[in-house]
């Protein structure tokens, strides 16, 4: 049985949130030190999430791998900021070594954007993924769908294209956005 702990009342550290109980930071990030829990993703979210790493896992190359839902550290701060992108594709060395990753260890961080992320996807993560150097960046928007893509230059992101329908990715992947319906 897990034990209730007092919400935090400062900023955290990357130590406290470490020992934060694993219920709560499953569906928490850390922003600046600042504690953000959300909602567990909806049905639709989720499965949009599956059908999204099953139309890309068989391309991803074998020294990388394609992981849902992970923590990265984007900042060490203090205070600090840890991300959990929707679907990341990362060094297979880096994931297989296990403990925290960090941007580096990234080629792509995919998100999916539902009722409450938009303005968090479209502004914070990409001004913070940029700012960590992950290369490549999509944006999924489920009422089309379409995939916005981004690729890091000279440390901002800028777009490559919206796809609609089939989508040559810059990380070496295809995607068929008809997949994600």
């Amino acid at each position: 049985m897990t034990t209730a702990q007092p919400w935090p009342d400062h900023l955290l550290s990357l130590d406290e949130w470490e020992a934060l109980d694993e219920e709560l930071v499953k569906t928490a990030e850390l922003v600046e030190g600042v504690l953000v829990v959300s909602p567990s993703p909806g049905q639709p979210h989720q499965n949009l999430m599956w059908r999204l790493c099953a139309a890309l896992a068989p391309q991803v190359a074998p020294d990388h791998v394609l992981v849902p839902d992970i923590d990265v550290l984007i900042d060490a701060g203090p205070p600090p900021t840890v991300r959990k992108p929707d679907v990341a594709v990362v060094r297979a060395e880096a994931y297989d070594r296990g403990g925290r990753l960090v941007p580096g260890d990234l080629l792509a961080a995919l998100e999916i954007l539902s009722p409450g992320s938009r303005r968090t996807d479209r502004v914070a993560k990409l001004a913070e993924y940029a700012e960590g150097g992950i290369p490549h960046y999509g944006i999924v928007d489920p009422d089309g769908p379409t995939l916005t893509e981004f690729v890091l230059v000279g440390g901002a992101y800028r777009v490559v294209t919206e796809h609609r329908g089939i989508a040559p990715l810059g990380f070496g992947a295809t995607l068929d956005l008809a997949a994600l319906r």
